[in-house]
């Protein structure tokens, strides 16, 4: 973010409403002084709540961005979206479902892509899928799902040939305890809109029958692919002692056994 030019969009925001510095401090209750600072681009001498009430009596919006070696950040970002994408893709191959990823549609004014489109032959079932690996707004989420939803069927039929009986919606979450926490705040809208949870979407995955509307927890990571731990020395000693036919207790005992020889022989010597 360029100090420098937040300051003076600030400024020529101020002055298009023909308001003095003095104006502007009271509409967003801070001071004149604080406002002839950050007009000079002194952006660090604020709180991002006092920036925040600024821009809301400007009746504008800042939106931040976050930058990390370079578009490093991004393809972060992605890379999780992506491997969560193939998790649901995954689980829904193995059920039987047809798939289309990243499917972008441009109808009219509505514009986008569907993460997931998937169709159950057997049963005429038409599923919009939506991956999130992190949940900022809610309400846009559904807002935006809604939109891919209503638009789900003619889009299965013109790019697929995939005639819809029914159309469902489930959105999928990567597992963590900051997006459960988020889910919980917003308990009553998403009660409302996706009530169907974990074990109920994986029923209906599984024989899907009429239509659900639900939220999906996935981990990132396919437990599948977790490699079991090998085991330390001692068990690798263990299994080498059974393999040449005798027991851990008769090995450690020959080893015993050998020790006293040695000292027995060691005490002759002296």
């Amino acid at each position: 973010m360029d100090d420098r030019r937040v300051g003076l969009i600030i400024r020529a925001l101020r002055r298009r409403r023909g308001w003095r510095q003095a104006d502007l401090g009271a509409a967003s209750h801070v001071s004149q002084t604080t406002i002839s600072a950050l007009e000079r681009g002194h952006l660090d001498t604020l709180t991002v709540r006092t920036f925040r009430k600024i821009m809301a009596a400007l009746e504008a919006r800042a939106e931040f961005d976050i930058r990390w070696r370079g578009g490093q950040l991004d393809r972060t970002i992605d890379e999780d979206h992506a491997r969560l994408v193939a998790r649901v893709v995954d689980v829904l191959n193995r059920l039987g479902w047809r798939l289309a990823v990243e499917v972008t549609y441009a109808i009219f004014g509505d514009r986008g892509s569907i993460d997931v489109l998937a169709f159950h032959p057997q049963t005429g079932s038409l599923l919009v899928v939506e991956v999130k690996t992190e949940l900022t707004s809610i309400e846009a989420t559904l807002r935006r799902q809604d939109e891919k939803v209503r638009l789900g069927p003619q889009i299965a039929a013109e790019r697929f040939r995939w005639v819809a009986a029914t159309t469902s919606q489930i959105l999928v979450v990567a597992e963590g305890r900051t997006a459960r926490n988020r889910v919980l705040r917003h308990a009553a809208v998403l009660d409302s809109a996706l009530p169907a949870e974990n074990v109920a979407v994986r029923r209906w995955l599984s024989s899907p029958s009429g239509t659900i509307r639900g939220r999906w927890f996935l981990p990132i990571t396919d437990p599948r692919a977790a490699i079991p731990e090998i085991g330390g020395r001692e068990r690798v000693r263990v299994r080498a002692s059974r393999a040449n036919g005798t027991s851990p207790r008769s090995g450690q005992a020959a080893t015993n056994a050998k020790r006293r020889s040695v000292l027995a022989e060691e005490h002759g010597d002296r």
